[in-house]
């Protein structure tokens, strides 16, 4: 009995902390944020001639009557439409045009994604096969084993990614097809990822500030130089059918140049933000275990520190952006195209600025975020930094 009152006092001492007080303040932040930029950001309308509804389906039988070219397949298949409504049950007949190199024709249990577009009548047409239920459980077993390896920070982690993307799609994008500035909803977007990141991972403490600190000095340095680039290389922004499509089929005049600059900063925060937390995160550990509180000695191991970080981190993003591009290097080296033409593409040019970019951001990140933790984590008083009280170790 005695135990059992224990456990329930320390458990109401826990929750009653003032770092659970902090942490819980911080996630009714985020998402009192999140909300509320929802609902400024808005929801704009499908431009004129494009409201195609789309409903997911059953293949229950694949008629036996294929056509095939030296172009293509055609497959007529019956479906049941599974999404609630007035359709929901009926079977309708759809075609499948086997084009591309790997696909594959539906078969019976398939799950699949159909349309109709009501400016061009009732006909449902085949859009894909649905594959996102085998993505939930990846993601799920992702889940698990981050929350059993990381514990806690783990978890925080997948909370704070949680936060990130809900920005992205419920922020971002509906402000972007809204009409706002694409310059500044990308900021405050990166403002947003940071701050909750960080202070959901670390938690609002010196180690939280510095890593902070020092990465938003290396994104405000990244954006000053995309900035700057997008002025003088004269991009257009079209730099693929995607582009151009929602370039000709927005309603308003939108700034594809601007979104250039927003892609490239958010694929350049998380690389900066980690390169500024793991420089954060061992000088604090070489503070507190090493009992290092010289100025000068903690700059200079954050540096070095940062150094080994840049040099893995380079190549993590280099690969990363000539991993996503390799199939159109492919097709132009396939077509015989000159290295000169092909370095001066515009497709080309993103993807050199992607990974410039992060980088400059991060090697600007990393003198930064070690004078800063060597000013906030320094006991050297005749330098003027503050002295910390001892931390006591969670």
């Amino acid at each position: 009995m005695n135990s059992k009152k224990s456990f329930f006092r320390k458990l109401k001492s826990n929750l009653m902390s003032k770092s659970a007080i902090y942490y819980a303040l911080i996630l009714l932040s985020s998402i009192v944020f999140l909300i509320v930029g929802s609902s400024i950001a808005g929801r704009s309308e499908p431009a004129e001639g494009l409201d195609a509804r789309r409903s997911f389906a059953g293949v229950v039988e694949v008629i036996n009557d294929r056509f095939q070219d030296e172009w293509r397949e055609t497959v007529n298949f019956d479906v049941r439409i599974t999404d609630r409504g007035d359709r929901r049950g009926q079977i309708i007949t759809v075609t499948q045009f086997v084009e591309l190199a790997g696909e594959r024709a539906v078969i019976v249990g398939d799950r699949v994604i159909i349309a109709y577009n009501p400016w061009f009548g009732e006909n449902f047409h085949f859009i894909n096969i649905a594959t996102i239920n085998q993505i939930v459980v990846l993601g799920i077993i992702f889940l698990i084993l981050a929350v059993f390896l990381g514990r806690l920070k783990g978890l925080n982690g997948i909370i704070s990614l949680a936060f990130s993307c809900v920005a992205v799609f419920m922020i971002f994008i509906p402000a972007v097809l809204s009409g706002s500035n694409v310059y500044v909803v990308a900021i405050i977007v990166c403002i947003y990822v940071i701050v909750s990141t960080l202070l959901l991972v670390i938690g609002p403490n010196k180690k939280a500030m510095s890593a902070m600190l020092g990465c938003f000095g290396g994104v405000i340095a990244a954006m000053l130089i995309m900035l700057i680039m997008n002025a003088t290389l004269n991009l257009t922004g079209l730099v693929d059918h995607e582009a151009a499509h929602l370039y000709h089929e927005s309603p308003f005049s939108l700034d594809m140049r601007a979104l250039i600059f927003a892609g490239i900063i958010f694929g350049a925060v998380g690389a900066i933000m980690d390169v500024s937390m793991s420089i954060a995160s061992a000088l604090w550990e070489l503070r507190e275990a090493g009992g290092v509180r010289n100025f000068k000695t903690l700059v200079k191991s954050g540096i070095a520190i940062g150094q080994d970080t840049l040099g893995t981190m380079l190549n993590t993003l280099v690969l990363a952006y000539m991993g996503s591009s390799l199939a159109l290097i492919l097709l132009l080296v396939s077509r015989d195209t000159s290295m000169n033409e092909l370095l001066n593409m515009e497709q080309i040019i993103t993807e050199f600025l992607r990974a410039l970019i992060g980088s400059f951001g991060m090697l600007l990140t990393i003198p930064l975020t070690a004078v800063i933790c060597g000013w906030f984590f320094s006991g050297d008083i005749s330098r003027g930094a503050p002295h910390l009280a001892k931390h006591k170790r969670k």
